[in-house]
């Protein structure tokens, strides 16, 4: 096929592809629609340059306005969040996490986090599961121990898992909460401080549920304890893919060193300027949004029930 067939066959395909979406409802828990407006950034020609480094310090020419941009961008997910220092220049949720292991961890030690069956993402898991954590950053993971009953952490066994692994000198530099399949809030306020006490690095992965934490409807992982949450920018935010960092003002150089050089070169600037369009739409309507999501979630789950589906969770609303 000449190039000419070869560009209309996958624009007809792209075409069929909104066809199918635009009369469907997908069920898929990581997607989300984007406005107009943050379309339209995606596109813009910010998707054609490169800016390595942090705004005013980069090492290429030319981004004045990407420079300015992104700066909105930080500033606006510091207030969206509630945080002293923001980055929002990850790639993905999988590299915001990566940049948090970087930064606080060195490959050897070891990380608390929820089992994949329990809720965990793959990037916190073991080397031999091909997880993240393990493979690439070379951590060794424990798991939390999870209620089933509760759908949730453990507090108290885990507690006693945590004394335990200090007493055989295998402390946890960095305990995980957040991940890819869990209902309810995990409980960050009723372990920070029993954390902290043996320094352990708490981060928080919010991909997941950073929309809902965002419009005020879930728990608020930096005013409990953490010290650190990573989030997708696509899944109950409406951006487009990539992931974004906030913490407190005291770990922010360590987490842009860890984000460039560290895991990316360049990143992509045309989906910063997305996730600003984002970040501005979510002060505007965000905790509305929120919590019609949780209104649908819960009609959804009646509804199933209804038709004799076994909902989990259902104990705890």
């Amino acid at each position: 096929m000449q190039a000419k067939e070869l560009q209309d066959n996958i624009l007809k395909l792209i075409k069929e592809h909104h066809s199918w979406f635009n009369s469907s409802i997908p069920l898929i828990a990581s997607e989300n629609i984007p406005s107009p407006a943050v379309r339209e950034a995606v596109v813009s020609d910010f998707g054609n340059r490169y800016a390595e480094g942090w705004p005013g310090e980069r090492v290429y020419a030319g981004c004045t306005y990407i420079d300015r941009v992104e700066n909105i961008c930080n500033e606006l997910a510091r207030k969206v969040f509630r945080s002293e220092f923001a980055d929002c220049r990850a790639t993905s949720g999988v590299v915001a996490n990566l940049a948090i292991y970087s930064a606080f961890s060195n490959p050897g030690d070891y990380m608390i986090a929820s089992s994949i069956p329990s809720g965990g993402h793959i990037s916190h898991g073991k080397k031999e599961h091909s997880g993240t954590a393990g493979l690439v950053h070379g951590l060794l993971i424990e798991h939390f121990p999870f209620s089933k009953e509760e759908m949730t952490i453990d507090v108290d066994t885990t507690k006693k898992k945590i004394e335990q692994m200090v007493k055989e000198e295998r402390s946890p530099k960095i305990a995980m909460f957040g991940g890819s399949l869990f209902l309810f809030p995990h409980p960050v306020k009723e372990l920070a401080d029993f954390l902290h006490n043996y320094n352990i690095y708490i981060n928080y992965d919010g991909a997941h549920v950073a929309g809902l934490i965002a419009g005020n409807q879930f728990q608020d992982p930096l005013r409990e304890g953490a010290d650190s949450m990573t989030m997708s920018s696509h899944k109950t935010l409406w951006g487009p893919q990539g992931g974004i960092i906030v913490s407190l003002e005291k770990y922010g150089e360590s987490i842009k060193k860890a984000i460039f050089p560290g895991n990316t070169s360049s990143h992509h600037l045309h989906h910063v300027a997305g996730k600003a369009i984002a970040l501005a739409e979510i002060i505007e309507f965000g905790e509305e949004y929120a919590k019609q999501v949780i209104k649908n979630a819960k009609m959804l789950a009646y509804s199933l029930a209804n038709f004799g589906f076994r909902v989990l969770g259902e104990k705890r609303g």
